[in-house]
């Protein structure tokens, strides 16, 4: 795993603030140190495990795909921390993880509704990218459950997820793994870090 004193203090703080323990860094400085930690990956080739993935996230701190930035220009800026009243969280769990083969659970939390969406997923482990599909989704508010079932044919996108190569799916493609945090590159362009909540 990387080490993370080895990166901008940004990003430890950044890490720390949404972590509950401190005060959030500016958000350029934020989108500066996940720059350079990205450059870092790639000067050093890092190479990660499906493994180190596996667990719960909680998205922190997001700067939009290059077409959105494009768009919102100003608005957008360098990016944005999630607000701390809407919980987005990313579970990932293996099915076969000598093949680098699982599933993934996005869960929006908003006050009592809760949209959770899950699919099929697989580590390509030469780009540490982790390709994803979402295939099906349920709907609740409160304790009662809304609506469930699958996402545009999901059930034929999840048969065929396997056979599918990297450039035909979704994915994100991971230049920090930690025990606290992860950060990525979305095939759009945008940058996003997660953190594992405190214990």
């Amino acid at each position: 795993m990387q080490n993370l004193d080895a990166m901008e203090s940004g990003l430890e703080d950044a890490i720390a603030s949404l972590r509950g323990q401190g005060d959030a860094p500016s958000k350029d400085c934020v989108a500066a140190a996940l720059l350079t930690a990205e450059k870092q990956a790639k000067r050093d080739k890092v190479r990660y495990r499906y493994d180190q993935l596996l667990g719960t996230w909680l998205l922190g701190f997001i700067t939009g795909t290059t077409k959105t930035r494009q768009k919102a220009g100003v608005a957008m800026g360098a990016g944005r921390f999630i607000p701390r009243f809407l919980k987005i969280q990313l579970t990932y769990e293996a099915t076969d993880l000598d093949s680098g083969l699982g599933t993934v659970t996005n869960t929006v939390s908003l006050g009592i509704l809760r949209l959770q969406l899950t699919g099929p997923t697989k580590f390509w482990p030469k780009t540490n990218s982790l390709a994803f599909d979402f295939t099906h989704i349920e709907v609740k508010l409160g304790g009662l459950k809304f609506y469930a079932g699958p996402v545009r044919g999901g059930a034929d996108r999840a048969a065929s997820f396997e056979q599918q190569t990297l450039k035909d799916q979704a994915f994100f493609t991971y230049f920090v793994m930690t025990e606290t945090c992860i950060a990525a590159r979305g095939r759009g362009g945008g940058l996003a870090l997660w953190t594992c909540e405190a214990p």
